[in-house]
């Protein structure tokens, strides 16, 4: 880090390639790796080292001296402060190239996979408006925002208020400008989601229980979650929504995929991947309220899932109630591991950002599944796992990247395994 009162340097520099995280990279004079955001490979660019390390650093960028032809003009006003998109300037299509070669780099780089079977990425059905979900945090004057680029990079949460965010579904590019909120004292943040048909739910985030008024003139349900639990301030507790034909209760607390439109294709993929018979034991950890568990019960398999969330648990067996031979642990994945005993012809694994814990990886490589998939949503921590997996016998077939978060560095993958 530069020192007290010392300028930050200023440098130009010759960009060259683009890493998992949104930025491009170039080398300076000394040949260490600069990382710069909102640029593209073989643009020509001024910078501000932000924070330097031995063999690499990051930068600001001041100014495109030389832009890539490539380079489009950033549909919203905020891109570049708000910090929730990263490839504004970047061509759809572009994005999509750079997801590929992001997971492919990062199987070969830290997985040790040999040349990994990477799929050209699929893409959203449009590159806006796609997410049924978003999550505001409000400024002191209780306006709806994100925590700034700027403000996040100088370790500062400051709420940058929005007039505009091109990422939501039309249901929720219409609803959100029309909320008007106070500050409201340990209101953490506010999520919104729509589900099937435009139904909406508000979800207040607070550090203790409601003492708010709720007037509405909206159509839509809202609820406070609070660490003591949940209260419905207006409507349900849950919304619905339908994949390839079938529903699903998610109740405000509980995890679902950020784009309906492109869960069926996970859907499909995993299916693919896992390719049940009648009969036959699975086994889906970090279940959620039951997505993949339920076409695996609709298969025919035998079933056993996992799921910490206790309000995803209740979506779980609600979503799955048609369905006979599904056992359900209620845990941390880790603590459940003891009680699946059976030896599983087919795993699908769907962990958080973190990846799988080494307990896990240790007994799937002990289970030794003939069929294994792997959701990510990290390159980085699935391309560590996959290191130990390969390890331990299993072979990557397939890799197939989607693209859930268009305008965004994050990468979705669907991973299929053998033994």
């Amino acid at each position: 880090m530069p020192a007290a009162g010392r300028p930050l340097a200023e440098l130009e520099l010759t960009l060259t390639g683009l890493a998992y995280g949104g930025e491009a990279l170039g080398r300076d004079s000394g040949g260490r790796v600069v990382f710069v955001p909102f640029a593209l490979p073989g643009e020509r660019v001024q910078v501000q080292l932000l924070e330097q390390r031995r063999r690499w650093a990051r930068a600001r960028l001041l100014q495109v001296l030389q832009p890539s032809p490539d380079r489009t003009v950033p549909r919203c006003r905020h891109y570049a402060v708000c910090g929730g998109c990263h490839y504004q300037h970047m061509p759809y299509a572009d994005q999509l190239r750079a997801k590929q070669s992001i997971l492919r780099e990062q199987l070969q780089r830290l997985g040790k996979v040999v040349d990994p079977p990477v799929e050209p990425c699929l893409p959203a059905a449009s590159a806006w408006n796609a997410r049924n979900q978003l999550q505001f945090h409000l400024d002191p004057a209780g306006r709806l925002g994100f925590i700034g680029h700027a403000q996040a990079e100088a370790g500062d949460p400051q709420v940058l208020p929005i007039q505009e965010c091109h990422l939501p579904e039309p249901a929720l590019s219409d609803l959100w400008p029309q909320l008007e909120l106070e500050a409201i004292p340990g209101l953490e943040r506010v999520g919104l989601r729509v589900g099937r048909e435009g139904e909406a739910m508000l979800i207040l985030h607070a550090e203790g229980p409601p003492q708010v008024d709720v007037a509405l003139d909206l159509p839509l349900s809202v609820v406070w979650l609070w660490p003591g639990g949940l209260e419905v301030l207006a409507g349900s507790p849950h919304l619905t929504f339908e994949v390839l034909g079938r529903e699903f209760r998610v109740s405000a607390p509980s995890f679902f995929q950020v784009q309906t439109a492109l869960a069926g294709e996970l859907v499909r993929l995993v299916m693919e991947g896992l390719a049940v018979a009648p009969g036959e034991l699975a086994y889906d950890l970090y279940a959620g309220v039951g997505l993949f568990s339920t076409f695996l019960a609709a298969a025919g398999a035998r079933l056993a899932a996992v799921e910490e969330s206790p309000w995803a648990c209740e979506d779980f067996v609600h979503n799955l109630e048609a369905f006979e031979g599904v056992e359900l642990y209620e845990a941390p994945v880790e603590e459940a591991l003891a009680g699946l005993t059976g030896s599983p012809q087919a795993v699908v694994v769907d962990p958080p950002r973190a990846g799988l814990a080494p307990a896990v990886l240790d007994r799937l490589i002990e289970w030794a599944p003939p069929r294994l998939v792997y959701v990510s949503c990290d390159p980085a921590t699935l391309a560590r796992d996959a290191a130990r997996l390969q390890a331990g016998g299993f072979r990557l077939e397939r890799a197939v990247p989607i693209d859930l978060f268009p305008q965004t560095f994050h990468i979705e993958a669907v991973t299929h395994w053998r033994r």
